[in-house]
């Protein structure tokens, strides 16, 4: 056993078992893959843009327009996070997992010149560290959960720092121990380092903000949905409180679930979004998850960036985007469309170049999403020497 879990159990008066160590993303265990989950049907019946045309939009001609100027997306969000199965403790006769992971989030930037040229590609900001995630019987003491789990982090990277261990833990966090139907206990703990990643996303967000690195002219890609669950922790737990952050912010997703659209007529929107022709655009609709979602409204679309004659499925090459609704005029009214145009347009402009023989997903990549993507998982640390540190 390492003497970071004999020091936990000793800590926490549990018993740790010395269980096989392993990564849960290169290792196929029963674990359920967390992400912005869609659940149930989602009832497209409004437009979230003021022109209601059914039919697909072409933006071909439009992306060639914005070629001639300064780029719209400036900036480029994307986190990642690996998890990994440390042990196993024994608290009160029950055997629980301890999960671990590391986080990292980056923001990269593009800089032009003053005639629109490309200048350079870069990091601008970025968050990467280390979890562990203890179930909340590790506390047997009584105090305040967050008050016990800070203090045992601190011990822990005290020892941490005896070794001269080049990482240091960034917080302990903790997954309730009972169980839903379906639920492991491996899962409520990748769960809550998944949320931690989410919660460090949204974090970087509001500091471009605050150094108004962000405006009309200069948007941030984050990559995948802004579609965020409310947290009961946190400082952006409430969606409805930080949504101005989230002003020039459009969601990009590679991997959605087309069958859960429908449209206006009760029929599913999927085979509508597999026969997009390349560069066209279906109409932003309007969803209203509700209160539980911290009744922040969304708009939604589709693009193809990608010939399906060049592609392995009908989905590859197509876009979900996704654009907070910041008033309740564009509620009621929607988008521009003349902005959902631009918006998607210059989408369609950072395709390429692409990564072709480098990642299975390139038709759905806009290109530097897929290297803030590289340069996250750059900042890991290998498994064998995080494992090690247990």
């Amino acid at each position: 056993m390492g003497k970071l879990l004999k020091y936990i159990a000793e800590e926490t008066q549990g018993t740790c078992f010395t269980s096989f160590k392993y990564c849960y993303d290169t290792i196929t265990t029963p674990a359920i893959e967390y992400g912005e989950a869609e659940m149930g049907y989602i009832n497209l019946k409004e437009y979230a843009e003021d022109v209601h045309d059914p039919m697909p939009r072409n933006m071909r001609q439009r992306a060639k327009i914005c070629l001639q100027g300064a780029p719209l997306f400036k900036f480029f969000l994307d986190g990642s996070r690996r998890v990994y199965k440390v042990d196993d403790i024994q608290y009160d006769k029950k055997v629980f997992p301890i999960v671990s992971g590391q986080i990292s989030v980056a923001c990269c930037g593009r800089e032009m010149h003053e005639n629109n040229a490309f200048k350079s590609f870069q990091h601008v900001y970025e968050e990467s560290y280390p979890v562990l995630c203890l179930p909340v019987t590790a506390n047997g003491e009584g105090m305040d959960n967050d008050v016990f789990f800070r203090n045992l982090c601190n011990k822990l990277n005290e020892r941490l720092q005896r070794v001269n261990a080049e990482v240091q833990l960034k917080r302990i966090l903790y997954y309730l121990t009972k169980l839903n139907e379906n639920e492991t206990f491996e899962n409520k703990g990748i769960a809550k380092i998944q949320d931690e990643m989410i919660e460090c996303e949204k974090r970087i967000v509001s500091y471009l903000v605050s150094k108004n690195l962000l405006n009309q002219d200069s948007y941030l890609i984050k990559d995948g949905s802004i579609q965020y669950k409310p947290m009961k922790t946190g400082n952006f737990k409430d969606l409805a409180h930080i949504r101005n952050n989230y002003r020039h912010v459009i969601g990009v997703s590679k991997k959605f679930n087309p069958n859960i659209m429908k449209d206006n007529k009760d029929q599913s929107s999927a085979g509508q979004i597999a026969r997009l022709p390349l560069y066209h655009r279906t109409p932003a609709f309007l969803w209203q998850p509700g209160e539980q979602w911290g009744n922040v409204n969304f708009a939604i679309w589709y693009v193809r960036i990608r010939d399906i004659g060049k592609t392995e499925s009908p989905y590859a090459g197509i876009l979900k985007v996704e654009k907070m609704l910041m008033t309740g005029k564009e509620t009621e009214y929607g988008l521009s469309s003349d902005e959902v145009d631009t918006i998607t347009a210059n989408l369609i402009n950072e395709r390429n170049p692409v990564c072709y023989g480098t990642d299975a997903r390139w038709a759905n990549h806009l290109y530097p999403v897929y290297m803030t993507e590289c340069y996250c998982k750059s900042r890991f640390k290998s498994d064998y020497y995080f494992l090690n540190l247990f």
